[in-house]
């Protein structure tokens, strides 16, 4: 199938209703207003399909740009991909979830989420937070750089309430998600989130809460899920 056709497929899905819900948080114009449910049905039948997916994202239309993550053959995607993917991604959203997603199954995320930490804009530093993020879920322990990791927990409680703001709301997902999928580092974490404090973010016009780190990790803990690892970042 065409982007084309998969778009038309999109449009007969929508819903009114859940597009009003994207808009509220934050999701800009074009969105079509389609369940992930449904993008999930579509995924499940195409699997995955690396030019497709590079056709999807550049419609520019939300509901086909998050389908584009699902479908990504991440071990296609090059530098120069994701880069793109990153740069155009038209909300943080995209950003956090496809770009992030997508990044840590590729070959490149460690490099790229170390460099976009960094980044000025906004979204980019997303991105490179919430890659790294991806990735202590679904890789193991001994092929993770557990240094670098700490160093960056340490970084977070430095700069995390004078960060921007969608950038907090990556760092804090950051330490919960080192904090539950790498075990020797989990009570690192705990300790540095609970100096860390409360962090507070604008999640505008919604209901949605920013999680407290250590009863977030916490919870993980309870359930005895503690480097529990994943099979992919997507979801």
């Amino acid at each position: 199938m065409s982007a084309d056709q998969i778009v038309e497929e999109l449009k007969s899905s929508a819903s009114e209703s859940v597009r009003k819900v994207l808009l509220k948080h934050g999701i800009p114009e074009p969105v079509l207003g389609v369940k992930i449910e449904h993008l999930k049905k579509i995924q499940k039948r195409i699997k995955s399909d690396y030019q497709l997916a590079l056709d999807l994202y550049d419609t520019g239309i939300y509901d086909a740009m998050y389908l584009a993550g699902l479908i990504a053959d991440d071990r296609r995607m090059t530098k120069r991909d994701l880069q793109k993917w990153a740069r155009s991604a038209t909300c943080s959203a995209l950003c956090s979830y496809t770009v992030a997603w997508v990044a840590a199954g590729s070959q490149h995320g460690w490099e790229l989420g170390l460099k976009w930490i960094d980044a000025k804009q906004e979204r980019i530093a997303v991105a490179g937070w919430s890659t790294i993020g991806s990735m202590v879920g679904i890789m193991d322990d001994t092929e993770l750089d557990l240094v670098t990791l700490k160093a960056l927990i340490q970084r977070v409680q430095r700069e995390i309430h004078n960060a921007p703001n969608d950038v907090r709301y990556a760092m804090n997902g950051f330490v919960i998600a080192t904090g539950s999928y790498v075990e020797s580092l989990t009570e690192f974490a705990l300790q540095t989130a609970r100096r860390t404090g409360q962090v507070t973010v604008d999640m505008g016009d919604t209901a949605c809460k920013v999680p407290f780190a250590p009863d977030a990790i916490a919870k993980v803990q309870a359930k005895g899920r503690i480097g529990k690892k994943r099979s992919t970042a997507k979801c």
